[in-house]
């Protein structure tokens, strides 16, 4: 089993930063690829970054230039920093983790971002 407990997530206005943050725990040696998507009010789950073992990189087209995933393996962390937000950026966030036989999730944190 892998856990993973996000944070760092909040009210910001528009144009603003946040960085989210997510700790891995339990059997993380079994970890490859780890990402972050979110939902949006009404809307479907969707892919926002990811990031594999070695740090190769993949984002949506909407936060490319706005958001960076970075992963520190020593500490079991991924991080989303997420510059020049838009009100259209607001959801809940999701932290995942993949290993060979399953996608693991955590609870989520709410970002939202006023105008």
């Amino acid at each position: 089993q892998v856990q993973l407990v996000e944070s760092g997530g909040g009210l910001v206005q528009a144009g603003g930063s946040l960085r989210l943050s997510c700790a891995a725990s339990g059997r993380i040696f079994s970890i490859n690829d780890m990402g972050w998507y979110r939902r949006a009010p009404g809307e479907q789950r969707e892919l926002v970054a990811t990031i594999t073992r070695g740090g190769t990189t993949n984002y949506a087209d909407s936060v490319k230039g706005r958001f960076t995933i970075s992963r520190d393996n020593a500490k079991n962390m991924v991080y989303l920093q997420m510059n020049s937000l838009k009100p259209e950026d607001t959801a809940v966030y999701y932290c995942a983790a993949d290993t060979v036989y399953r996608r693991y999730w955590g609870q989520g944190t709410q970002v939202t971002v006023s105008s």
